[in-house]
């Protein structure tokens, strides 16, 4: 009697578990980019790997990336037992819950980060001690930067794994739930592709949001830059339905919305609700131009903050 009780049992592990296997090898395959990266920085541009990584350990020793982790990681682990009320569609609300959280808890840590790496240390006239050494200022908002995204991808790819797995669990236990036919493992790894995604659009809306917070942590404080990006954030994600709602206005407000999505980050492209609604997967080329849109606004952010940087008295 007591096999034919823990059958069940192991037969639902080994679903849920069988499609884990993409979940490693992924996180290996990211851990094995960040080591190459790391590698040809720091052979090609051995002073800005060295203040990068100094940023990165300060960042990864504060408090506050522990603390963002343990929320993350507590939310990721609740999520698949809490009750939607969906109809069966509790899996995309996992999904959408999951990667919104992920998301909004990285930028607080690379907002948070940048303003105590650069802002503080300008206030304190930290920077004026690293500019005496052989270092550019070029390099060391650069290697800030970068310093400051390490310990953000770190960031994603351990809450990205548990979120994959929450999310491979997630279609078991709405089975068991609702007394629907126990799914097969290929049901659990389909949902897990489906999710993907949004774990790069997040990073890639996190990367843009730390350049844009880096520029501004050259001139203000962290009280002002964590306000501004707020902001920023907020209507970075409401710049298509702003331009939208100009059409047929007046001139002016046309103009207005026209500026918004010129300045602004259309961060609505790094979200994937759509396609989590409609149970469709990103294509490849949508992560592609997204990257390459990622990467457009992060050197504009970065030469704003050369520019703001380069003038900026120390002393």
């Amino acid at each position: 009697m007591s096999e034919s009780w823990f059958a069940p049992i192991f037969e639902m592990l080994a679903t849920w578990m069988k499609p884990l296997w993409m979940v490693a090898v992924g996180g290996l395959a990211v851990g094995f980019f960040y080591w190459v990266l790391n590698l040809l920085v720091r052979w090609t541009m051995p002073k800005l790997w060295a203040i990068a990584r100094t940023t990165a350990k300060e960042v990864l020793h504060q408090p506050v990336f522990l603390v963002l982790l343990l929320i993350g990681a507590f939310g990721i682990v609740l999520f698949p037992f809490i009750p939607y009320n969906t109809f069966g569609e509790d899996v995309k609300m996992l999904k959408d819950s999951g990667l919104t959280l992920i998301r909004v808890l990285a930028i607080i840590l690379v907002l948070w980060s940048a303003s105590v790496s650069i802002a503080s240390e300008i206030e304190s006239r930290t920077a004026l001690t690293l500019l005496s050494k052989p270092i550019g200022r070029r390099q060391v908002i650069i290697g800030k930067y970068f310093g400051i995204m390490w310990p953000a991808l770190i960031f994603f790819l351990i809450l990205g794994m548990m979120f994959l797995a929450s999310v491979s669990y997630k279609v078991q236990y709405d089975a068991r739930e609702t007394s629907k036919p126990e799914p097969s493992w290929t049901e659990c790894r389909d949902e897990m592709l489906q999710a993907s995604p949004g774990l790069v659009l997040g990073l890639l809306e996190t990367a843009v949001l730390g350049a844009i917070s880096v520029a501004i942590s050259t001139r203000l404080s962290m009280v002002p830059n964590m306000m501004i990006c707020t902001v920023i954030y907020m209507l970075g994600h409401l710049v298509p339905l702003v331009a939208l709602s100009a059409v047929g206005k007046l001139e002016i407000v046309v103009f207005v919305a026209n500026l918004l999505s010129a300045v602004l980050p259309v961060l609505d492209n790094f979200t994937m609700e759509g396609a989590i609604s409609t149970g469709q997967t990103v294509p490849v080329t949508y992560l592609l131009w997204a990257t390459v849109y990622s990467l457009i606004y992060c050197t504009a952010a970065l030469l704003l903050a050369l520019l703001l940087f380069e003038d900026r008295e120390l002393a």
